[in-house]
């Protein structure tokens, strides 16, 4: 990439992190709240996982989603799952079915 790519592009990056601290604070609350009163909510649960998802290249809003996928995990497995695989189809570029074959032995 050239340097004045770059310039061009550091304004729509820094908006782009921005946005991400945004929803990081009001994820960070609501995901808190969810486990903290044990909610078996799963509109709600699966709202923020949804809304979520969209966020997840940041490092900090995929580890919101990871810990709520861990709670939602002993309410609804199946449907967890499929958050889990519908991070990887959007995200996860090394993401492939026959690693999780293989460490499976």
């Amino acid at each position: 990439m050239t340097a004045s790519l770059i310039e061009e592009l550091r304004p729509l990056l820094e908006a782009h992190n921005m946005l991400a601290r945004k929803a990081e604070a009001a994820y960070v609350v609501q995901v808190n709240d969810i486990i903290h009163k044990k909610s078996k909510d799963v509109r709600q649960i699966e709202w923020a996982l949804d809304h979520m998802l969209g966020f997840c290249f940041d490092d900090r809003i995929l580890a919101l989603f990871k810990k709520l996928c861990r709670y939602y995990y002993h309410i609804d497995p199946v449907a967890t799952a499929s958050y889990i695989y519908a991070y990887r189809d959007m995200w996860d570029d090394e993401y492939t079915p026959e690693r999780d074959e293989l460490s499976m032995d």
